[in-house]
């Protein structure tokens, strides 16, 4: 037997006939589908520097709750609560590299550099990794004119900064589109039967 919110968030409804054997796609509502695309994309594009994917998953929860049938409780004090956590997702890049690039010596040109870096680093392999690399050391050596040893030092901070923030923000976004897949799953509203 299934328990779902139903139509109307406060109401319940019982489905099923107890014997618990279900597809695997029962449950899949079409805003179910709706955030699933976008939180693959923006899961994808968490690995891409230039690609909004938190605002992708945002944009994508927004689409789906009103696809759901918006309702001002509970749905509007999560959206907004959502909005906060994009926010400071958001934030979590500059944070991360700043923080390596300071405390291994690095300068602000050395984090412009590993971002250009890790955007020239989607088109090669080992790129995203390479590239912000790469990027900071060539800022560090030849914009702020630092010794090879110093450079590569700071080059090596920025580096870990912007690791740090990409995997913040990976754990971030799957617990984010996890919790919204389970808020969303609703064997009720079921699109497969």
């Amino acid at each position: 037997m299934f328990t779902s919110r139903g139509p109307g968030w406060m109401g319940t409804q019982t489905v099923g006939n107890g014997s618990g054997r279900r597809g695997v796609l029962y449950g899949v509502s079409l805003a179910f589908l709706i955030f699933l695309a976008a939180w693959v994309i923006g899961m994808i594009g968490t690995f891409v520097p230039a690609v909004p994917a938190t605002i992708i998953i945002f944009l994508g929860s927004v689409a789906a709750t009103l696809v759901d049938g918006f309702q001002p409780w509970p749905d509007l004090p999560f959206l907004l609560t959502f909005l906060l956590i994009t926010v400071a997702i958001s934030m979590v890049d500059n944070v991360a590299s700043a923080w390596g690039a300071r405390r291994y010596g690095g300068s602000r040109q050395a984090v412009w550099g590993a971002l250009i870096g890790g955007l020239v680093g989607i088109f090669i392999p080992f790129g995203l990794i390479v590239g912000p690399l790469a990027g900071a050391l060539i800022a560090e050596l030849l914009v702020v004119r630092k010794p090879p040893l110093d450079a590569a030092r700071a080059a090596w901070g920025t580096l870990i900064g912007l690791l740090a923030g990409l995997a913040a923000k990976l754990v971030l976004h799957l617990l984010i589109g996890l919790y919204e897949l389970w808020r969303l799953w609703d064997p009720a509203r079921s699109i497969f039967g």
